[in-house]
């Protein structure tokens, strides 16, 4: 996998909005973070845009992607917030210029699109807090996303003594995002290679009966049954029926690969949580799960 250009002081950091509408008040918070990290911002044309809950319309988002993916003085790519919408674009782009000059695209939740999509070029991606509300997200995962761009040493070990999990030690490319998108793209051009990987998942206000439709899904798809190791994170807001599906969605994620006997860890610190670290996809992680403690380094 190639890694994208770390970045260094004075670089330009370029924010775009591939889903739902925002303005640029809402992103006050990170533009104090960039300047904080001496980077300059440079805002797209698709902050403040608007049609119906999109930031502008496709062709709209589309431009202002490709703008950031091909103008050379911009060194990285912060997708502004989630949502939904980039499904909607991802076939309008033109990544010809980007594979030639990789710069970090940063984001989750609906940004998973791009993720994916990017994953099977060979480059490596930033899954990490987006600029909408990241001053309600913690320290921890604001500095996370700061010591991957810049080229730090990164790793993320939690205690943990969750029950659900299974304990071992997996080496493998760390892939995946949001659950519902992962889903959504099974069967298209952007679907994900999960075989002999690390899976990373996680999701926000979801029926539980959803979740188990999406894991059996993806086990029918062959994207349960090779992979190197589990990672679960925030399985967040969930609802239920009034006739209750009887699980949580930990525990329908568990059931999903109780056949399989490669390491699975719940609850880590990633996903749209307060505590939500940076995650490098595409990269070799090593991951180790005890009865009392996860680690997850990035090789």
């Amino acid at each position: 996998m190639q890694t994208p250009q770390y970045l260094s002081p004075g670089d330009r950091v370029a924010i775009v909005s591939t889903a739902r509408k925002i303005t640029e008040k809402e992103l006050d918070p990170a533009l104090d973070l960039l300047k904080k990290w001496d980077l300059e911002a440079v805002l797209g044309k698709s902050i403040g845009a608007e049609a119906n809950q999109f930031a502008g319309n496709d062709e709209i988002r589309a431009a202002d992607l490709q703008w950031a993916l091909n103008d050379p003085s911009v060194k990285a790519i912060w997708c502004a917030r989630g949502g939904y919408g980039t499904v909607r674009i991802i076939d309008s782009l033109d990544f010809s210029a980007f594979k030639k000059n990789p710069k970090w695209i940063i984001g989750y939740s609906d940004i998973t699109v791009l993720h994916s999509h990017i994953h099977k070029m060979g480059i490596e991606t930033l899954h990490a807090q987006m600029p909408l509300n990241i001053e309600k997200r913690s320290e921890t995962s604001r500095q996370s996303i700061r010591e991957v761009l810049f080229g730090k040493e990164y790793s993320i070990a939690y205690a943990s003594e969750e029950s659900l999990n299974r304990p071992g030690r997996a080496k493998a490319q760390l892939v995946g995002g949001n659950l519902s998108i992962l889903y959504s793209l099974c069967g298209s051009a952007s679907a994900i290679d999960t075989l002999d990987k690390i899976l990373f998942l996680e999701d926000l206000d979801e029926y539980l009966y959803h979740i188990d439709r999406m894991l059996q899904n993806l086990k029918r798809n062959g994207m349960l049954g090779h992979l190197a190791g589990l990672i679960v994170g925030g399985m967040s807001d969930m609802n239920d029926n009034s006739v209750p599906f009887g699980q949580t969605a930990e525990e329908i994620i568990r059931e999903a690969v109780s056949e399989y006997d490669y390491p699975v860890c719940f609850n880590f610190p990633s996903g749209h949580i307060e505590d939500n670290r940076a995650l490098v996809l595409g990269r070799e992680v090593d991951l180790v799960i005890t009865n009392n403690k996860i680690t997850l380094s990035f090789i």
